[in-house]
């Protein structure tokens, strides 16, 4: 299957899921257009605008595999569009068996109506594709939220640093922005996703009186919703799935970044799991092949979104070129968005934890991650300024000598007036300053649904 993303369709499966392929496929792509066919001749039929005879030779003519997709190609070099040569092929296909039949094909309908009810049942086939990666992904990091949520790790900002956190806080972080992700999905299914159906010029003349009575019952056939209107340029409804898929990728770039960083040789905290019967060239080094499929799908995104946007720019009743830039876009951003979750998903049912390589990391500060819990401790024995200076010449003296910060604090008389030696050795304890961190654990499993990793003692 080739696509925007690579022509040669070779690259495609390192950064979109085997579900979303087959979803954003031709064939299937086809397909959705032929059930909006066969769904029109039933609604006409229904209140006699087309002979009810008609719906028999055009169903069964509404199946993909009697197409021959290469042809229907060409037919879009031609046409400009997909629906012209479709509804072409469509109708020799249907006066096959039933000339007049074939003279009621896509009756009242324009090309805009096939290709962008095409695109609804196309988005709603993806999301629902994206909501089953997505609880595997939160299912998983919420169960691995509960196994850390007493593990201290480095907290880091910029890159460098900064204080204990607990790794659960972390995970479940993750778990939570996804959760926000799948509910944007879950609303803009019921709500974005709608019937486009208005003929040429958005008004369903040809279909006199009866244009809203066909709507609604096209509309129940394709379990679509029908909106109050046809939307023809005003694509502002799929600019919101479209946003709505980048900010997932983003969330997914965000996690996978994360891992990638945690998996490297100098901190070694995280890591992708070795594949089954794979061994490695280089012993030393751990593939970070799902990490970087993830990255790379969240970097691909935003750009994709972008043509979304600019596509909404179109022209009075029928935009020239902006439409089409979003027939391209969207299946993309279907694709690149899969991948990056499917990365995620990935992870978080299989990624290793070193939590011994996790509290080793904390002294390669020499204890000065603990800077801001000791000046707490005794600020509240001397006051905040002269505990900040006290801890502020500790600190350089620890590291001019190279010695960990409570060593040196311990030998201080300013310190060990006020502190005892056993109060100083549990401020460095790591989980020792942690404020509400469990708290926010639980709040954050809470948001998530029902399920609550249970507090360890």
């Amino acid at each position: 299957m080739s696509s925007i993303l690579n022509p040669f369709a070779l690259l495609t499966p390192l950064i979109s899921s085997a579900a979303m392929r087959t979803i954003v496929g031709d064939r299937a792509q086809l397909q959705r257009m032929l059930d909006f066919e066969a769904a029109l001749a039933r609604a006409e039929a229904a209140v006699a605008i087309i002979p009810a005879g008609c719906i028999g030779p055009i169903t069964a003519a509404c199946e993909a595999d009697r197409y021959d997709l290469t042809a229907l190609g060409e037919g879009v070099a031609r046409s400009g569009n997909i629906a012209t040569p479709l509804v072409a092929a469509l109708t020799q296909e249907v006066a096959k068996t039933d000339r007049e039949a074939a003279r009621h094909v896509h009756w009242g309908a324009c090309e805009q109506d096939l290709i962008d009810s095409a695109t609804m049942l196309q988005l709603r086939d993806g999301i629902d594709a994206l909501l089953a990666d997505l609880g595997r992904a939160i299912d998983g990091f919420t169960a691995i939220a509960g196994r850390h949520r007493r593990t201290a790790v480095v907290a880091r900002t910029k890159l460098q640093h900064t204080l204990p956190m607990p790794f659960g806080l972390k995970l479940a972080g993750y778990a939570a922005a996804l959760a926000r992700s799948r509910e944007r999905l879950r609303r803009l299914r019921k709500e974005a996703l709608v019937l486009q159906f208005g003929g040429d010029a958005g008004t369903l003349a040809s279909l006199g009186e009866n244009g809203l009575a066909v709507t609604d019952r096209l509309a129940a056939l394709l379990d679509l919703p029908a909106p109050e209107a046809p939307w023809h340029s005003h694509s502002d409804r799929l600019a919101e799935v479209a946003a709505a898929l980048a900010i997932l990728t983003g969330t997914c770039g965000k996690i996978t970044r994360d891992i990638a960083l945690l998996a490297q040789t100098e901190i070694g905290e995280a890591r992708e799991p070795l594949p089954a019967g794979e061994t490695l060239t280089m012993p030393h080094q751990r593939r970070s092949d799902t990490a970087a499929a993830g990255i790379a799908a969240a970097t691909i995104a935003p750009n994709l979104l972008a043509t979304v946007i600019a596509g909404q720019v179109q022209e009075h009743e029928r935009g020239i070129g902006g439409w089409q830039a979003q027939w391209h876009a969207i299946p993309a951003l279907l694709l690149v968005t899969s991948g990056a979750l499917a990365a995620v998903a990935t992870l978080a049912q299989d990624i290793e934890i070193d939590a011994e390589r996790m509290r080793a990391n904390f002294d390669v500060t020499q204890g000065l991650i603990m800077i801001d819990a000791v000046t707490m401790a005794l600020g509240a024995k001397l006051g905040p300024i002269q505990a900040k200076q006290i801890v502020d010449e500790a600190s350089k003296q620890a590291i001019d000598s190279k010695r960990p910060l409570n060593s040196v604090l311990a030998e201080d008389p300013r310190v060990t007036a006020h502190i005892t030696l056993g109060e100083i050795a549990r401020v460095f304890e790591m989980m020792s300053y942690q404020g509400v961190a469990q708290s926010f654990i639980d709040r954050l499993v809470v948001s998530l649904g029902p399920r609550t990793p249970k507090r360890t003692p």
